[in-house]
């Protein structure tokens, strides 16, 4: 068939891909350097600064995504709260925590090596400071459970 295999190499690692006012190079493998379009129509464009911020942008929404993901900012029970409330609450938080997931995860798909770095290096960061054990103190540990001894019946 064609279109099928066979294609050279360069032809599998790019598309191009036609707009009524211009062609756009996206590519399909990994590959380093500024000047790329992610998330939105010409940003950051080839502009070194604007590569930086978008790198900072992708970390702080990684970082941000693995915050929401480990923290319970809404406490499922209290003496005020209604169980309808704090569901919508909940599920406001779990809405907001999967959209910036797939904003990170449309940047990362940009094949740009520096944002995959940035993406990464926020979840770990994120979950460095907010669910390893790291930075708990023995306070915050649950307590060990221990099993009781049950006596052996011959």
């Amino acid at each position: 068939m064609s279109g099928m295999g066979g294609g050279s190499p360069a032809s599998n690692m790019t598309t191009m891909m036609q707009h009524p006012t211009k062609k756009m190079m996206m590519h399909m493998t990994f590959f380093w350097g500024k000047n790329m379009e992610m998330l939105f129509a010409g940003w950051p464009g080839s502009r070194t600064g604007m590569y930086a911020l978008a790198l900072v942008f992708i970390f702080f929404l990684s970082f941000l995504v693995e915050g929401l993901s480990h923290s319970r900012f809404v406490k499922p029970s209290g003496p005020n709260s209604s169980s309808s409330s704090v569901g919508l609450a909940q599920t406001l938080a779990h809405t907001v925590r999967v959209g910036l997931g797939y904003l990170v995860m449309l940047a990362v798909m940009s094949f740009n090596g520096g944002v995959f770095l940035a993406a990464v290096a926020g979840h770990s960061l994120g979950f460095l400071l907010f669910r390893s054990r790291v930075f708990k103190k023995p306070d915050d540990q649950p307590p060990a459970k221990t099993v009781a001894a049950l006596p052996l019946h011959h």
